[in-house]
This record gives structure tokens, sequence and C-alpha cells, in this order.
């Protein structure tokens, strides 16, 4: 699986998932609609200025996704059309969160980051989830991604991997 795009910055820490989507807008369980309002609260909202247009990956800093545990989050920046975060650190649920809808969380040093965000100014980012490598401007970076959860990502989700295993189930309880 590859995701090749533009990305959105926001070289901040500590953006908390009240900032990513508003408590205001948590009145459903639908994962659609919840884009409009993504980072409607960030001071000067990255996106009121930004051509988001093949925009596929957001790049930040530490602990992104703190605060109240909130899937919807998650949802918000999916259906902003965001497949992927890149960040020096994740709150731990917000990370769960990211492998269960199949956003990639990406964890890399806060130098590589900055360097990223500065190619990805001039040049699209190419990220090869198989082989957990991020391409941009030239240059490659490996990451990590827990085995485990890296099939959820490919399969669409984690409830879409464990649809996936259904008739393994069956032919188990045949026998």
């Amino acid at each position: 699986m590859k995701i090749i795009g533009k990305s959105l910055q926001i070289l901040s820490s500590n953006i908390d998932t009240d900032q990513i989507i508003p408590a205001r807008y948590l009145t459903g369980i639908s994962k659609t609609g919840l884009g409009v309002h993504l980072f409607e609260d960030v001071p000067n909202n990255p996106l009121d200025a930004f051509d988001h247009e093949n925009a596929k990956v957001v790049i930040t800093l530490e602990n992104f996704g703190c605060g109240s545990s909130r899937e919807h989050a998650v949802w918000a920046i999916q259906d902003r059309g965001f497949q992927a975060v890149i960040a020096v650190s994740f709150a731990r649920i917000f990370e769960e969160n990211c492998y269960n809808n199949a956003v990639v969380p990406i964890k890399l040093t806060s130098q590589e980051v900055l360097e990223i965000a500065n190619n990805a100014k001039t040049h699209d980012i190419t990220i090869d989830v198989d082989n957990q490598v991020l391409s941009c401007g030239g240059k490659d970076y490996n990451f990590e991604l827990d085995e485990l959860k890296k099939e959820f990502i490919l399969k669409g989700g984690f409830m879409k991997f464990l649809d996936s295993k259904v008739p393994q189930i069956k032919a188990w309880l045949a026998k």
C-alpha cells in the first residue's frame, strides 16, 4: 500500500483532540461529515490558508492527539482525506485509533520531522506502508509500525481486519 500526496503542516506540540475536532460536534456516531470542522479551534486554522487538494499527510510535532480519548478525531482527519500523520509522538489512545481506522501513525525524530516538513513544501510525500519507508525530497526515512496493527491498516481498519478472519473462524468451528 502506498500513499502519495501533499502535506498539511501543523508544526506545534500538544495538539489535543478538542483542537482536532471540537467536542460540540461529537453528537453523532457517523464517521463522515466531521472533516469540515477539522482543526477549527486551532489558532489560525491551518486549513484556512492551505490548498488541501491532494494532501494525504498531516505533519506535526510531539504528543499529537492528547487530551480526551475520542475516535472522532481520527474520523475527522480521515474524512478530510488525510491517510497518515507524521509526528514525533502520539497520545497512546489516538495512536490506537489511527491503527483501528487505517490512518498510518508515523513516528520519527524531531529532526526528521522538521526535515520532511521543509522538503514537503516543494515535494510530495510517498509512504510505502508495506516496507515502512517514507520518501520526500530524494531522501528515505524508515519508520516502525506494530506488525499486527499494520495488518489493520492494510485491511482498511480493525473491523475489516476482523471481517477478513471470519472464514478462518468458521473453518475452525466446523472442525
